[in-house]
């Protein structure tokens, strides 16, 4: 176990000086979570103004836009971030699905991060979308993820990667829970190529209510941060209640539960936030994949921030320390050391 105490655990969620101050010399409104549609088009115009910050991407980064199918029948967007010039090693293969409480969000959320990873690795990076709810509840945003998986893999070589170099799927927030529940559909149903690593970032793996008993003593982020900035009880429930997971499922939601166990899944990479209601549930899975089945795991966290800071706070040093970490913790899935400074 990481954090050994409750008081070790609690300390996490200590809200960070440099924050603190922030957000008392700025006086941000209150977020109100009674309408998830009102929710959506603030945080969209947000997105927008941060991908608009952005701008053109590096000169070592070729961006385009593609289309995978589900077994539906409907054609969804991905975009593609490939290395203008290919590394001599082949490049690893990286699918990477974006946050947004499976309501809200957009491939292009995980734009600075696939950004870096080619600049880094030289790897090949997708961004997959997925249905959102309440349009579209659960389960279609794991349907879908699973179809972009197969697809990516089917994909690699045309698009100029090398699986066998590397091969990792990675998410945030809504996309660490797709993350873990492909992670598992991928050793069962035996994907071919097979991944090679998972990149684990404030994910959902288990509902407070289903908390196994045995690790209760140590679940204590759902009470400390139900008040925190970034994501709180309130959007948790707005979230939630679009989305409708049966907490039941532990193939597709509930994974921590998974019927199958946690063994012979790839390396993970977590980076978690000590603020954030998800945080335990993200350290206890940590330690149950390292201890309980002998998976190889890497953990990044970030004492007194909330969840998704490096989005919504990106000037603070905790934001800049997850950048860099991410890319080395990437590093650490793939073997390499990456000889390059992240941007944003």
């Amino acid at each position: 176990m990481l954090y050994k105490s409750k008081e070790e655990i609690l300390k996490l969620g200590e809200i960070d000086p440099e924050l603190d101050a922030f957000l008392k010399s700025s006086q941000l409104p209150k977020p109100e979570y009674s309408n998830l549609a009102e929710f959506i088009q603030i945080f969209t115009a947000g997105e927008t103004a941060r991908l608009s910050a952005l701008g053109k991407p590096p000169d070592s980064v070729k961006q385009t836009d593609t289309t995978y199918m589900t077994k539906d029948g409907t054609s969804l967007r991905a975009r593609l971030y490939q290395p203008t010039t290919s590394p001599i090693a082949g490049s690893p293969l990286i699918l990477m699905f974006h946050g947004g409480g499976f309501c809200m969000g957009r491939p292009e959320a995980e734009e600075s991060t696939c950004r870096n990873l080619v600049q880094a690795f030289g790897a090949v990076c997708v961004s997959a979308s997925y249905r959102l709810a309440p349009k579209f509840p659960f389960p279609y945003a794991i349907s879908d993820s699973w179809d972009a998986l197969k697809w990516a893999a089917a994909k690699a070589e045309s698009f100029g990667a090398d699986p066998s170099v590397g091969f990792i799927v990675g998410g945030s927030s809504a996309g660490g829970n797709i993350t873990a529940v492909l992670a598992h559909l991928a050793r069962d149903e035996k994907l071919f190529p097979p991944l090679t690593g998972q990149y684990l970032a404030i994910p959902v793996v288990c509902p407070q209510e289903k908390m196994p008993e045995k690790y209760k003593d140590r679940f204590l982020s759902h009470e400390q941060n139900k008040n925190g900035p970034g994501l709180g009880a309130a959007a948790i429930n707005m979230f939630m209640g679009a989305y409708k997971p049966d907490v039941d499922d532990t193939v597709n939601h509930t994974v921590l539960l998974h019927p199958n166990g946690h063994g012979d899944l790839p390396p993970a990479y977590f980076q978690v936030a000590g603020m954030d209601p998800l945080r335990d549930e993200a350290l206890i899975y940590e330690s149950v994949l390292r201890e309980e089945y002998g998976v190889g795991t890497k953990i990044d966290v970030y004492p007194g921030m909330p969840h998704g800071h490096w989005e919504i706070f990106p000037m603070l040093q905790a934001s800049i320390a997850f950048r860099n970490d991410q890319v080395n913790g990437f590093g650490w899935l793939l073997g390499k050391t990456a000889k390059f400074i992240p941007q944003g």
